[in-house]
């Protein structure tokens, strides 16, 4: 486990629910080894929901990420240090930082649903938020999203308010191209990305700080040089974007209204 202090991409989907109740409440340890009672549906909220409660120290001053790789797919370490040191830049935490990275066998499937990739969360997700951590999932799997199109091929989903998907195959297809940037590139794009709309971007939990949503994109950013711009929805797209071969940062705009949500 990493911890320090101080995706795509993109799709997101609004989504939330209820359970019974019997299964909304588990007991689970924090990270200080205490038992907290814990109720799952505050992480089953809408992609951009928790968006204040990531970024400042007011409701929790720690974020833990429990990250999953399926046997096969696991992202270079650069890439978890890449996104380590986004997380640091952006996020108020004086209690730390941490990431988890474990292994999983395959769920033997070739192409996932947004209701497949729940399902999987909901079999192996062990830590949700407690009283002073927040909790986020996210998971780098085999296979192909289920909305694939002949032009449009998805890299990434932010899908829950704490949670996100990197089809870490595809992003291997793309990655092995003539002239395509490389695996890390494209991982730590869609990764970052992914992480951008849990934190409200663009106008989807964090309010604007100036007019910069592209309206005709969804929660994009009008910037064509920011992380946030739409056009990094596809694997297609993002090797258009990354023609140059560096890594896309958020705009200054993009950071305003971060900054004003209580990021950094």
């Amino acid at each position: 486990m990493r911890s320090f202090l101080p995706f795509f991409i993109c799709t997101t989907i609004l989504f939330s629910c209820s359970n019974d109740k019997d299964q909304d409440f588990i007991d689970i340890l924090d990270p200080d080894g205490n038992k907290q009672e814990v109720d799952k549906n505050l992480n089953k909220k809408s992609v951009g929901d928790s968006a204040n409660d990531m970024l400042s120290d007011t409701n929790f001053s720690r974020i833990a990420f429990e990250l999953y790789y399926v046997d096969g797919q696991e992202p270079s370490t650069q890439t978890v240090q890449n996104f380590e040191s986004f997380l640091s830049a952006r996020l108020n935490k004086s209690g730390g930082i941490s990431v988890e990275l474990s292994p999983i066998a395959s769920p033997g499937k070739e192409v996932y649903s947004i209701t497949d990739i729940r399902n999987i969360e909901d079999d192996i997700r062990k830590t949700y938020n407690t009283d002073d951590t927040v909790s986020v999932f996210g998971i780098f799997i085999d296979g192909e999203y289920a909305e694939n199109t002949e032009n449009g091929s998805v890299l990434g989903v932010a899908y829950r308010n704490t949670s996100f998907v990197v089809f870490e195959e595809t992003i291997k297809q793309f990655s092995g191209q003539a002239l395509a940037p490389s695996r890390t590139t494209l991982e730590t794009v869609v990764t970052n990305h992914e992480f951008g709309h849990l934190l409200g971007l663009v106008n989807a939990g964090t309010t604007p700080q100036s007019d910069h949503q592209d309206v005709a994109h969804g929660r994009h950013c009008t910037v064509e040089s920011c992380l946030m711009f739409w056009t990094a929805e596809t694997g297609e797209g993002l090797l258009n974007m990354l023609s140059g071969g560096s890594i896309p940062e958020l705009d200054a705009q993009c950071l305003a209204d971060l900054a004003a949500n209580g990021g950094k």
